[in-house]
């Protein structure tokens, strides 16, 4: 593709020769003749100087880039979608494979593609221009809506819903059995059946190995645009609010609520019947405990505010000092006191 179509795809303005042809993406150190790179962190701007990328993604302010310039003033949502433009996913041909196992009574659009070994469920609905990837799992009564990708090895149970351009990737499991049992008189454990759906509204990405789980009653929902990382447990009941980010290996216990736009880093672990408010950040393997109020940014376990965790982390790593001064100190005062 060539520079000003580029740029013209991207919205945006450039510098340089128009009829350049770009073939792919490439960081600022390894870009070559043909690339296209970009300056997202300006920490790297002086690497920016040496590159031998024939075009930039750069800021609006930048000026001493050695090669063509695309302007924008969000050159990392500029970079992804170039990436799409420059590297659009290979798309198999509408239908189901042979070896796909396609119910009946399942309701596939025609312009749907179905891998090979994939099963889809009776009653199941699969969305227009909707790809599942071989060995892809659909249950019976699921509904999966338009221009979604199932990756493969992924579950994605009865009865459950995913919205339109939903993308869940390898293996996960959308609507696992929440983890629910009530312990009966004698002390053993009698599972509650777990039959309520998981609901993924539009524009969700769910990463690898995550499982998402089902309610025994109502309903586990994921809300527009949220995106999760791999190896995340939710449990059943939770309800993720819009925009959320979650790292990987986050775990959110059963019936709590968290709000819009809440970012939590990777290993945040978030107990049980909590409501997490709107925009609050959780620093990686941070432990909350108790339901925190929106706009928060908290850290440690169990979660407190970040300035203070940050202070008492301070203090934390002096205590075998500070306990030997107080030591010192007392055996003054002892010694003052028989005097």
């Amino acid at each position: 593709m060539t520079l000003a179509d580029l740029a013209a795809a991207l919205g945006c303005p450039f510098e340089g020769d128009g009829s350049l042809d770009l073939t792919r993406v490439a960081t600022i150190e390894q870009a070559g003749p043909g690339d296209l790179t970009f300056l997202g962190n300006m920490k790297y701007a002086r690497a920016l100087a040496t590159t031998r990328a024939s075009a930039a993604i750069v800021p609006p302010d930048v000026t001493d880039a050695p090669c063509a310039v695309v302007r924008s003033p969000e050159p990392y949502v500029s970079l992804a979608r170039a990436v799409s433009v420059l590297a659009p996913p290979a798309r198999p041909e509408p239908g189901a494979h042979p070896l796909a196992a396609v119910d009946p009574a399942a309701v596939v659009d025609a312009t749907a593609s179905i891998g090979a070994f994939a099963f889809i469920g009776a009653g199941a609905q699969v969305g227009a221009r909707t790809l599942v990837h071989p060995h892809a799992f659909i249950g019976a009564g699921a509904t999966i809506g338009p221009d979604c990708v199932v990756h493969a090895h992924v579950s994605i149970r009865e009865r459950c819903v995913l919205g339109a351009r939903v993308v869940v990737q390898n293996g996960a499991v959308i609507g696992s059995d929440g983890f629910g049992f009530a312990t009966t008189a004698d002390g053993s454990h009698l599972k509650i059946p777990q039959t309520a759906p998981v609901v993924i509204e539009d524009e969700v990405e769910i990463g690898a190995n995550t499982a998402i789980d089902r309610p025994a009653v109502g309903e586990t929902r994921i809300k527009a645009g949220t995106k999760i990382d791999n190896l995340v447990q939710i449990g059943h009941g939770v309800v993720l609010g819009r925009n959320v980010l979650l790292a990987a290996q986050v775990g959110i216990a059963g019936s709590t609520a968290v709000g819009d736009s809440v970012i939590m880093g990777g290993q945040v672990g978030v107990g049980g019947h909590l409501t997490i408010g709107d925009r609050v950040k959780a620093v990686g393997q941070s432990g909350i405990t108790n339901s925190v109020e929106a706009g928060r940014f908290v850290s440690g376990y169990p979660a407190i505010d970040n300035l203070e965790w940050r202070k008492a982390s301070a203090v934390f790593r002096r205590l075998p000092e500070m306990r030997k001064r107080l030591k010192e100190l007392e055996g003054r005062l002892e010694a003052l006191a028989k005097t």
